[in-house]
């Protein structure tokens, strides 16, 4: 188990400094994939739902994604209580910049790995946190888009 812990800090590491070259924090670039999914916008508690982490507060997360133009916040027509997140125009191009700097890596970390023991690190990593849902049977997080696991 330590190795599986020091190997997601050494990805996570990595994750975080392509991030912070872009000015912006890994949860930041989540809300953002997760949005890129959903043109017509996700509530609050959805995103909640699909974050990697679960961040504590996902309003101060779109706030500041808001104030960087990168989402924006409407009213539900069904709904007028709902408020839906949506990426906007610029979110997009922030996440389209990111992609080559992220899938570089992804195949950097993935030449070290042969494809079989890609495939059973996947099985392993989905026994493990598939066997933790949360109260209510909710699901884990999606995995990524276009990513593997």
């Amino acid at each position: 188990m330590l190795n599986l812990l020091v190997a997601a800090e050494h990805v996570r590491g990595r994750f975080e400094r392509i991030c912070a070259d872009f000015a912006i924090t890994p949860s930041q670039y989540n809300v953002l994939r997760i949005l890129r999914g959903a043109p017509s916008g996700h509530p609050r508690c959805e995103i909640a739902r699909r974050m990697i982490d679960r961040a504590p507060d996902v309003t101060r997360l779109v706030d500041r994604l808001e104030r960087r133009g990168l989402v924006e916040r409407d009213r539900s027509a069904a709904d007028r209580r709902l408020s839906l997140t949506r990426i906007t125009p610029a979110g997009l191009e922030l996440v389209e910049r990111m992609g080559p700097r992220l899938e570089a890596m992804q195949r950097e970390l993935a030449d070290r790995i042969p494809a079989d023991d890609q495939r059973a690190l996947s099985r392993i990593c989905e026994g493990i946190y598939g066997s933790d849902r949360e109260p209510g049977g909710e699901e884990p997080p999606e995995e990524p888009d276009g990513e593997t696991g």
